[in-house]
């Protein structure tokens, strides 16, 4: 396995990463085609994208960090056959090394359908876990989805 930063994503890239959403975020935040997933993109400023790559080169696992509503973002996808083995803290570690916050919305839920037909587990202990306070009074609603904040500041 290895990582890697890029600014910008090739079409390859931008194509595993997107069937890697649609497979294991709810269906409710499925994204049609490779076109919406660019729109998602385009919507974000000053994007660094750290990539978890296998021997193959294929997308195993993607943080995206950047900017929103003057706030250091981010969002992550990390492939089921990879947790459990401590790539997705790496994955953060590196956000973290690069950026003073991190700021994420994350379902806090075990309740919503996938498109495989499984539920989605929540991931707020993994950023538990990971440092990262989880602010119960900051909750947000999309396609109706429900979230929590979740806020990371370096020490």
């Amino acid at each position: 396995m290895e990582f890697i930063e890029k600014r910008a994503l090739s079409e390859k890239q931008k194509q595993q990463i997107l069937d890697l959403w649609n497979r294991e975020y709810p269906n409710a935040l499925s994204l049609p085609d490779i076109r919406s997933f660019e729109k998602y993109l385009r919507s974000l400023a000053d994007k660094h994208h750290l990539l978890l790559l296998d021997d193959e080169k294929n997308i195993k696992g993607w943080l995206v960090y950047f900017i929103r509503d003057g706030a250091q973002c981010f969002a992550m996808l990390l492939n089921p056959d990879q947790q459990g083995k401590g790539l997705g803290s790496r994955l953060l570690t590196l956000a973290k090394e690069r950026t003073a916050e991190l700021h994420g919305w994350v379902i806090d839920n075990d309740n919503e359908p996938k498109h495989n037909g499984e539920k989605y587990r929540s991931p707020i202990g993994f950023y538990e876990k990971n440092g990262f306070d989880i602010l119960h009074d900051h909750r947000e609603v999309k396609n109706g989805i429900k979230g929590i904040r979740v806020s990371w500041k370096s020490p």
